[in-house]
């Protein structure tokens, strides 16, 4: 099976979250604001989970989408930092 060009591969952001129990809450808030075929599209990886903050893969359209659910849903949840690469968000 032949690779794909880099031009059609997916472009990822990362988004750093601070926040308590961010492994329910997260998946919770994007499928109650944008819905089930929102949450296929922005294709929703957790890359990295600790106690109260979390790394979150998602794609880069939807970018503004996964961060108003996150603005919007009742439990607080911070979006401290986006980045395009996993070691720019973590070395600051």
């Amino acid at each position: 099976m032949k690779n794909l060009k880099p031009s059609m591969r997916e472009n990822k952001r990362y988004l750093l979250i601070k926040g308590s129990n961010l492994r329910e809450n997260i998946e919770k808030a994007i499928l109650d604001f944008i819905g089930s075929l929102g949450m296929s599209k922005a294709g929703l990886e957790f890359v990295e989970t600790n106690r109260d903050s979390a790394i979150i893969g998602i794609n880069r359209e939807s970018l503004n989408h996964v961060r108003a659910s996150l603005v919007a849903f009742p439990e607080r949840m911070q979006v401290v930092r986006v980045s395009g690469t996993l070691r720019a968000l973590r070395e600051k």
